[in-house]
């Protein structure tokens, strides 16, 4: 299946090329917002990382996982993204990261072996920790940090003050942030952008 994709994609073929778009956009989309949590922006990188792998779809190998390359190349442009753009984050400054850090990111398996990428564990582990929360303040960090709305608008919706939304979201974020760093100190940089 790996073979005759890359195949069929090496010779141009369009057909090929959507059925990699429908199978890994969604993924490639969420994994970049792990580093990029705007949407229009994610979606920029990733719709990139499709034009480049078009444009050099001559050169992949048979054996080559066309998945793992797009998140090779996503992930290099996310990392670029947030140093060209020189955003810091209250506790972690990407420039500080200390390079083991940046290391383990890069060396993260994308090798096409079937099991969960690091991203994907981070992902669930957060979903876990999300549903541990009290309801209130569960409702509250998800209205804001998944579905993106601002503290006022949470709080007319949910019924409470802006001053509560906050409190709310400090308590959410430090208890996800603690379980998180327990489980995946490795991953410091990318718990701090999500949680940002």
């Amino acid at each position: 299946m790996k073979a005759d994709i890359n195949r069929r994609l090496k010779v141009g073929d369009a057909d090929a090329f959507e059925d990699i778009f429908k199978l890994t956009h969604p993924r490639l989309l969420s994994y970049c917002r792990l580093f990029v949590p705007d949407l229009s922006q994610s979606d920029d990188l990733v719709q990139e990382c499709f034009m480049s792998l078009w444009e050099k779809r001559k050169t992949i190998k048979p054996s080559q996982s066309v998945e793992s390359l797009l998140f090779v190349m996503l992930r290099h442009r996310c990392l670029n993204y947030l140093r060209d753009n020189k955003f810091l984050y209250s506790e972690i400054d990407i420039q500080n990261v200390k390079e083991i850090d940046l290391q383990h990111l890069f060396e993260l398996d994308f090798t096409g072996i079937e099991r969960k990428s690091i991203e994907e564990e981070l992902i669930d582990a957060i979903t876990v920790e999300i549903e541990k929360l009290p309801e209130k303040r569960k409702e509250v960090f998800v209205k804001s940090k998944i579905e993106g709305l601002k503290n006022k608008e949470v709080a007319q919706q949910v019924g409470i003050s802006i001053k509560t939304v906050e409190k709310h979201l400090k308590q959410a974020t430090e208890q996800i942030r603690r379980e998180l760093l327990d489980k995946y100190p490795m991953m410091a940089l990318l718990v701090a952008i999500v949680l940002k």
